[in-house]
């Protein structure tokens, strides 16, 4: 429990301390016109009550990430902490912050546009097609395992079942997507950010009243799992938007459209990321209890257990039966609001890159339904495997941290372009890790062309290689 109190002060200091820090090298100015004022079309422009903002944006990044994630993350044992801390002040919080205030710097635009403005036009074109298949994997995935929850909780675990609440979701998803983001995304998201909140306050004060035997830092950081599935990359993907994300990339701009100071860019974007450390440091203790601490046995469940079992038999456990139903409906919730969200995006990037306006409502319908009816297919096809949730869930970890390595490596083509003198360090260091993560995740584990014995020399080798490669073109970056 040490540990875990020790994580839980060091995430509140990183926003106070190092996030005021990134703000200043970045240099926010209320003086600025934001976007949400000098473009406001009353559908995806508009100015929205920065505590709104914040808790759209929290709700939009969290999904089911910075939960399952750190519960199959908690199985590498007391690491996991030290990389949703880490992960969070000096690699997701800097990604989701400089992704944001870009996009107020720049009208508004989405992922694609900034990269293709500081990583050049090729770049921007692979990053166009990569970003919105990123999308439609995580509005798949998030349209799965909600679906999965909650046929269970209907007592109906039947396939017909299951096709009937991915129905009704996507229904949910069409509607969503095709209204103004203050109609239905500005209405309830607040309340089912507050219910994930509530949940994450719920557990922590029971993790303080039942003060169970974790594993401490201290007591080695030993991978606790199989040697086939090595700390290091494999961590550092399983642990994706509890610590670092490149979903949140696609998402900031959205929130960019809604902010009407810049001077909130640092609560609503960093803070928004930090807040989803916190959630998911206590996922992660309350996994440790589980898997590590005598809590399978005390719910009556398995070490074997899935993330989603985990979530059910520790919320009904601790928290009650009032308790336990809002927690699995937080669970629900987050999903959800993060997959219409992904739709969203995908149509607003597409718009962006076509200079196609997105006021008129047939406008929204022309890119809508053929991403709706693509994101049908996946699933079908992903749904009539066995083993379908496994598989595209796989490929959306891999892309979802690739994705964040390059945003790192735009943000510091901006701060060498601003001539911000070594500050482009915030974002080098952990887009050289990023991309030594993705490169050895996919030689060892999506190939495999490599031991896993050797992830960590290979990985130390990719790192100073892109350090190296760094350094030899700054001159040529400045310019």
């Amino acid at each position: 429990m040490f540990s875990f109190i020790l994580c839980l002060f060091a995430l509140i200091a990183g926003y106070a301390i190092y996030g005021k820090f990134v703000d200043k090298v970045f240099g926010s100015d209320s003086s600025r016109v934001t976007p949400a004022v000098s473009k406001a079309d009353g559908i995806d422009f508009i100015a929205l009550p920065s505590w709104k903002v914040f808790m759209i944006q929290f709700l939009n990044i969290a999904g089911t990430g910075p939960i399952f994630g750190a519960i199959m993350g908690a199985k590498f044992g007391p690491s996991s902490y030290l990389w949703i801390v880490l992960g969070c002040i000096f690699a997701g919080a800097v990604h989701d912050y400089f992704t944001g205030m870009l996009s107020l710097r720049n009208g508004g635009a989405s992922l694609p546009e900034l990269i293709g403005k500081y990583l050049g036009k090729t770049t921007r074109g692979v990053m166009l097609a990569f970003s919105v298949l990123l999308l439609l994997l995580v509005g798949t995935v998030f349209v799965y395992s909600p679906a999965e929850i909650l046929k269970t909780l209907a007592g109906d675990g039947s396939d017909l079942s299951f096709m009937l609440w991915v129905g009704i979701i996507f229904i949910y998803y069409i509607v969503a997507t095709m209204l103004p983001i203050d109609k239905i995304i500005g209405k309830i998201y607040p309340v089912f950010a507050c219910a994930l909140l509530f949940m994450a306050a719920g557990l922590m004060v029971a993790l303080f009243v039942k003060w169970p035997a974790l594993p401490e830092i201290w007591d080695g950081l030993a991978n606790r799992t199989s040697a086939a599935t090595p700390i290091f990359p494999c961590l550092f993907i399983t642990i994706a938007c509890g610590a670092i994300s490149g979903f949140h990339a696609t998402q900031s701009p959205l929130m960019a459209r809604c902010l009407k100071d810049e001077k909130l860019g640092r609560p609503v974007f960093y803070g928004s990321m930090i807040t989803e450390g916190l959630v998911a440091l206590v996922w992660a203790a309350v996994a440790s209890w589980f898997f590590y601490g005598g809590g399978a046995a005390e719910t009556g469940g398995a070490l074997s257990s899935s993330a989603p079992r985990v979530v059910e038999l520790v919320s009904g456990n601790w928290l009650g039966v009032v308790g336990g139903i809002l927690a699995i409906m937080g669970v629900v919730a987050a999903p959800i609001t993060s997959g219409d969200t992904a739709f969203r995006s995908a149509r607003l990037i597409i718009a962006d890159a076509m200079n196609f306006g997105q006021k008129p409502i047939r406008n929204r319908l022309a890119i809508s339904i053929p991403l709706f009816a693509f994101a049908g297919i996946l699933l079908w096809f992903n749904f009539s495997d066995k083993n379908g949730f496994e598989n595209i869930w796989g490929y959306f970890g891999w892309a979802n941290q690739t994705l964040a390595a390059i945003t790192l490596w735009a943000a510091t083509a901006y701060l060498v372009s601003a001539k911000k003198g070594v500050y482009y360090l915030l974002t080098l260091l952990p887009a050289c890790f990023m991309s030594a993560v993705c490169l050895v995740y996919l030689f060892v584990v999506k190939l495999p062309i490599m031991q896993a014995g050797l992830s960590a020399p290979v990985g130390i080798s990719i790192f100073m290689l892109c350090l190296g490669g760094f350094f030899l073109r700054l001159r040529t970056l400045r310019r």
